[in-house]
């Protein structure tokens, strides 16, 4: 988790949720059971905003302040909200964590999330609910466990170490925290280079102040630049990853190679031009196309094989049978169907299957 800084949440369950996926195809035997003993248990993680709503390491929460603080500034311009926000806290200090449902207040107020901010304009939203968000992205209250994709909040207070909960920001201005957010979004990525990039959602930042910080970085030796045969554009990635990027460089060819199953809002996908010119590899996220449109499958995930995106999978559980279910794998243009790639995949479903609860594999293919 502190090497790719945060990981994006998604509550959509098909084969495991993003984060899960995200963690399964980096982490030997992940269990799922981990990432939540790990937010709701052991209070190591958080579920927060960064890159859309994230899950990052609770000792990030004093570089937020700002976000908690815009939030709370936009609460203000909500007529009633303050009210509110004192008999939400109210409550759950005496009861304890609440969802929407079971929070005690009633009607409707004119609210808009500012995690989400796009605008000056408000609509008419639950009560209950606009508060609880409101509450939440001001940092007063978090995520006390989720059913399904309902979520309980409670307050922070309770489960964030005074020592984070209260300390200084680090940053001293807003310069200083995008240049914090830059050289996160790299260690994520592992390397970016110095294009716009969807890899940069949600830090607003236009190429003159792109080129600065990449600038600010270098000049402080954070980050190193490597140039990728072909392409013109520099590269950057961390000073900290300097040595991993020379083992890889001087060990490459003495590495096993391992086939894994990747996440659709995975790091490593964030930038997906970046992954079309240094892998000739064209993945799109399917979910929001029309059935008729697809051309691969609802909830396919790309195959990574060694040092190559070889392919992509659609692979479903059958909780009730145990099985998970392929429907579909394309190979990429120019694989060949080695021994070694279809005992990797062997491997690679197996540990799949594991994952998703299933004890058999089933193939269409």
């Amino acid at each position: 988790m502190r090497q790719a800084g945060c990981i994006q949440f998604d509550p959509v369950d098909v084969c495991g949720r993003n984060a899960e996926l995200t963690l399964q195809s980096r982490v030997k035997d992940f269990k799922k059971t981990m990432l939540r003993e790990l937010l709701y248990e052991d209070r190591k993680l958080v579920d927060y905003v960064d890159k859309e709503l994230s899950i990052w390491s609770v000792e990030d929460w004093p570089y937020f302040v700002t976000f908690r603080e815009r939030a709370k500034k936009m609460g203000d311009t909500f007529e009633g909200l303050h009210e509110l926000r004192e008999e939400a806290v109210a409550f759950i200090r005496r009861y304890g964590p609440v969802c929407s449902d079971t929070l005690p207040i009633e009607g409707e107020i004119y609210w808009h999330s500012s995690m989400h901010w796009s605008g000056n304009w408000q609509k008419k939203s639950p009560a209950a609910r606009s508060v609880l968000e409101q509450l939440y992205t001001e940092g007063e209250l978090i995520i006390h466990h989720k059913k399904g994709s309902r979520k309980y909040y409670d307050l922070a207070e309770k489960y964030i170490p005074v020592a984070i909960l209260k300390a200084d920001n680090p940053c001293i201005d807003e310069f200083s925290l995008t240049t914090w957010r830059v050289m996160r979004r790299i260690g994520a990525v592992g390397l970016l280079w110095d294009k716009s990039s969807t890899a940069f959602l949600g830090i607003d930042m236009k190429a003159d102040l792109r080129k600065k910080v990449l600038s600010e970085l270098s000049a402080a030796d954070k980050i190193k630049f490597v140039m990728v045969e072909g392409i013109k554009t520099p590269f950057y990635y961390r000073t900290e990853d300097e040595t991993l990027m020379k083992n890889i460089l001087i060990e490459s060819a003495d590495l096993k190679p391992r086939m894994s199953f990747i996440a659709p809002l995975d790091p490593l996908l964030w930038d997906k031009a970046l992954i079309f010119a240094l892998w000739d590899f064209k993945y799109s996220w399917e979910i929001y196309t029309p059935a008729a449109k697809r051309k691969y499958g609802y909830y396919t995930l790309p195959i990574v094989y060694g040092d190559r995106f070889v392919g992509r999978i659609e692979a479903v559980p059958d909780r009730n049978r145990g099985a998970l279910h392929v429907k579909g794998l394309w190979w990429e243009p120019g694989i060949r169907q080695t021994k070694a790639l279809n005992s990797a995949l062997e491997k690679a479903l197996g540990g799949f299957a594991k994952f998703n609860d299933c004890k058999t594999v089933e193939k269409e293919f």
